[in-house]
């Protein structure tokens, strides 16, 4: 005979499971919104009301409780960047949105992420681009975030430990490059691997001083233009350079 008490165990577990995971999706929901009224009111810095449709969607998709360690749960959803591990963090829900944008994926688009951390912002761009690359030069962190990839079912992102400032000249050239740590001036090599068309977004500025996000764009002729967005505040980038 089946024991009543652990079937009721079971149920209540389930049923527990089951309301996380709603209030999660409302969090979730919650932070779209939160985005949403951020973009409007820097409007001027970034040149448009919104962003892509596509990018919030998949805001809305990706589970950033999953990115966040143990004992920062209930701020999962907070539009706020916040501490993860080995003195890194997971950026602002915002930011990561708006990154998201100024890198113009689509689904043909073959990305590379510099400073994986948690793996966040891979998750979102894996939404949205058919593969992408993604470089931590912490061992510890980039190994778990590869672990977490992997369980969370993103098997369009490929990881490696090693120093992003390098790129990855295997995979090159790449339709859009994201830098998630602030450097002091852009990466030669990035640029070379950026595809003609392509997009190269990266926080400039010195780690002791105000950073700003800047976009690069290589047009069909391979000539540069870079222009300035917003002020942001990022980990530094480090490795051998």
């Amino acid at each position: 005979m089946k024991n009543p008490f652990l079937i009721s165990i079971l149920c209540m577990n389930i049923f527990t499971v089951s309301v996380q995971a709603d209030d999660f999706a409302t969090q979730r929901q919650r932070m779209v919104h939160e985005i949403e009224d951020m973009v409007a009111y820097t409007e001027d810095y970034i040149g448009k009301p919104e962003l892509d449709k596509r990018v919030m969607a998949a805001m809305a998709t990706v589970p950033r409780h999953e990115f966040v360690p143990d004992e920062m749960l209930s701020l999962a959803y907070v539009n706020s960047a916040l501490p993860i591990t080995h003195g890194q963090t997971i950026s602002q829900p915002y930011i990561v949105a708006l990154m998201t944008d100024l890198a113009a994926v689509n689904q043909d688009s073959q990305v590379l992420e510099v400073g994986t951390g948690s793996g966040y912002q891979a998750a979102v761009l894996a939404e949205l681009a058919k593969r992408v690359y993604t470089i931590e030069i912490i061992e510890p962190l980039g190994l778990q975030a590869r672990n977490r990839l992997k369980q969370l079912g993103y098997d369009n992102i490929t990881v490696k430990i090693g120093d992003g400032y390098h790129g990855w000249l295997e995979h090159a050239p790449f339709d859009a490059i994201l830098v998630t740590a602030g450097a002091e001036q852009v990466p030669a090599p990035l640029v070379e691997q950026l595809k003609p068309g392509g997009r190269l977004v990266i926080p400039l500025g010195s780690q002791h001083a105000s950073q700003t996000l800047t976009v690069i764009e290589k047009n069909t002729e391979g000539r540069i233009r870079q222009y300035d967005i917003l002020p942001v505040g990022f980990v530094p980038l480090t490795g051998d350079h």
